[in-house]
């Protein structure tokens, strides 16, 4: 299957957001899906386009900021490339773009998923402010447009002004989580530091 991610910032970026995109797309890669992600480059430094664990790696050149927000003049059209040559669309929210995005996945026949991440909530001053509603306005439209939606917990869907709003369309599916292994050794180890005597329970926050 030909999956195209969507999202405005991806690694080396380092945010909940991007690490849970890059896991999931890694993961698709590994088993055998051909995976693109469509993104900003907000480092003139980086690669317009490469690949990265198997995953293609596209970037969109940004003209200016409005805050946290990119503007990008050829997203668009890399946009209209890109849904067109995969079969499934995912795009991650809160998102200026995804709209754009949903609806030529809604034109073009494409299933189109949102994994909605969390409620914007931007700081004081006009100009923030204004980014807010902006971004508000589209990821509306982008849940108009979109198949399904993807969040965390159904706490928080219950509790999201955004989520309450789309509920036909939601699915809970936990993120992805990747733990490392630990050997017989040291788990022993850890044993024999943290509890020596095995005589009071020991509680691990992760």
């Amino acid at each position: 299957m030909r999956i195209l991610i969507v999202l405005t910032y991806y690694r080396p970026h380092i945010s909940g957001l991007t690490i849970y995109a890059e896991r999931l797309a890694k993961a698709w890669a590994r088993r055998g899906h051909q995976v693109t992600v469509l993104t900003s480059r907000y480092d003139p430094k980086l690669a317009e386009d490469e690949v990265q664990g198997g995953v293609r790696i596209v970037r969109a050149p940004v003209l200016f900021r409005l805050s946290k927000g990119v503007i990008m003049p050829t997203f668009g059209l890399l946009a209209n490339k890109l849904v067109a040559e995969n079969d499934v669309i995912q795009l991650h929210l809160p998102q200026f773009d995804a709209a754009g995005v949903a609806l030529r996945g809604r034109l073009m026949n494409k299933p189109t998923v949102i994994t909605y991440h969390c409620d914007l909530l931007m700081p004081p001053g006009w100009l923030p402010q204004l980014a807010n509603s902006a971004v508000h306005l589209m990821n509306n439209l982008a849940a108009q447009f979109t198949h399904r939606i993807v969040t965390y917990t159904q706490d928080y869907a219950d509790h999201s002004a955004y989520l309450r709003r789309y509920m036909k369309k939601l699915r809970v599916i936990p993120p992805p989580v990747e733990l490392p292994g630990a050997s017989a050794e040291e788990i022993a180890t850890f044993s024999t530091i943290n509890n020596p005597h095995g005589r009071r329970p020991v509680i691990e926050m992760v």
